[in-house]
């Protein structure tokens, strides 16, 4: 089964959860990848960038929920937090390399593959996404 994971930008909760069943396209800038637990994901780059556990992540409620009806096939919106917002627009290619690094080692540990030059190109275009959205005073937005 394939999973499409779109970040988007968006002024806040309620424009974003406007737009939750016909998407971000056209709307807002956004960035469209697949194949792994974006929520997960969230936490555990957030983690390896500031250094705070998986675990105090979840309890601190990051990435807070926009939308979540409930029901299998509807969208589930979430913002990510504006600490890992902050940490990726100014994270280095270098430091968005090694992220990227962590994260696969990590998910192979629970069997999962990813290429290397895949996390890098995902990071580094989240990392642009994340300045545009912060010279725009918005936020970023998952689906």
């Amino acid at each position: 089964m394939s999973i499409v994971i779109k970040f988007f930008i968006a002024p806040g909760d309620a424009s974003a959860a406007g737009i939750a069943d016909s998407g971000p396209d056209g709307v807002f800038g956004s960035l469209t990848c697949g194949n792994f637990d974006a929520s997960e994901a969230v936490i555990e780059w957030e983690s390896v960038l500031t250094g705070q556990s998986f675990e105090a992540l979840v309890a601190s409620g990051e990435p807070h929920t926009v939308t979540d009806t409930g029901d299998e096939g509807s969208p589930l919106l979430f913002v990510i937090s504006g600490a890992l917002q902050w940490t990726l627009a100014g994270a280095s290619a270098a430091r968005l390399v090694e992220v990227g690094e962590v994260w696969i080692q990590e998910r192979a540990a629970e069997g999962e593959v990813f290429a290397p030059e895949m996390a890098a190109e995902l990071l580094s275009d989240l990392a642009d996404l994340a300045r545009t959205a912060d010279g725009r005073g918005q936020t970023v937005i998952t689906s």
